[in-house]
């Protein structure tokens, strides 16, 4: 196996650029011609990868790496011109991998643009899976600005005075949020932080009117009072607590 990537690494992008393909095969344009581009430069990425044996007999891996140098070094075993082909050929397979990458990016970014999230979480997953985790963070924060306006019109209604039904749908928002909304994309902990403040006076409101008494280990205060607003990586506790809060409230005063 080629240590650079495997089999399965190197056609995952074939495999969903073929599944596009399918979809949309009644539709040229944009989206058509970028998975022909990612599946020619795949071809190209697995031709180059077979060509490079860099485990063969008597080649150093670590040789490649180490320049002129290193392949003198290696010389005395696999040959000079042999090894400077091997480094030539692995160079070439680390391009083609390159272009691969990029490609996936540029199909990843129309997907977004068009709205397809679901393709485009599943390319994020492939560059992660395939040990692109700079490129895959790049996209899952493109696809949460997208997926961050799509919520923008319901977190806006957020307030600190609501009714049942509004404080429920705005509950049910914010968990949509955390779960859909990658966390790449760094206003989204934020924000749920700070809207978390209005949703729990709306809360703490509506235990009041019910007669419900907060339990000795509530953190309703403590959330409403802006407690937990500097604190965005423990979003999801806080809103699962205003949640367990709510619903409670709902029985004990039913």
């Amino acid at each position: 196996m080629n240590p650079y990537l495997s089999l399965r690494q190197a056609v995952r992008p074939a495999i969903l650029a073929y599944r596009l393909l399918a979809l949309e095969q009644e539709r040229a344009g944009i989206l058509a011609a970028e998975c022909e581009e990612l599946l020619a430069l795949t071809r190209e990425l697995l031709i180059a990868s077979g060509q490079a044996p860099v485990l063969a007999d008597g080649v150093d891996m670590r040789s490649l790496a180490d320049g002129p140098a290193g392949l003198a070094g290696t010389a005395g075993t696999a040959g000079l011109a042999e090894t400077a082909g091997l480094a030539e050929q692995y160079a070439d397979a680390a391009l083609g991998w390159a272009k691969v990458t990029g490609s996936l990016m540029a199909l990843g970014g129309t997907l977004v643009d068009r709205g397809a999230w679901d393709e485009a979480r599943r390319i994020a997953d492939a560059l992660a899976a395939a040990g692109e985790h700079d490129a895959a963070a790049d996209l899952r924060a493109q696809l949460g600005k997208a997926m961050w306006s799509g919520f923008h019109e319901r977190l806006r209604h957020i307030r600190s005075r609501m009714p049942e039904a509004e404080i429920a749908a705005s509950l049910t928002t914010l968990r949509a949020v955390l779960r859909d909304v990658p966390a790449e994309f760094a206003v989204r902990d934020r924000e749920v932080s700070r809207l978390l403040v209005p949703v729990a006076c709306a809360v703490r409101a509506f235990m009041a009117e019910r007669g419900v008494e907060p339990s000795l280990d509530s953190r309703v205060e403590h959330i409403a009072a802006g407690g937990v607003a500097a604190y965005p990586d423990i979003v999801e506790i806080s809103v699962a607590e205003l949640c367990a809060e709510f619903d409670g409230a709902r029985q004990g005063g039913s």
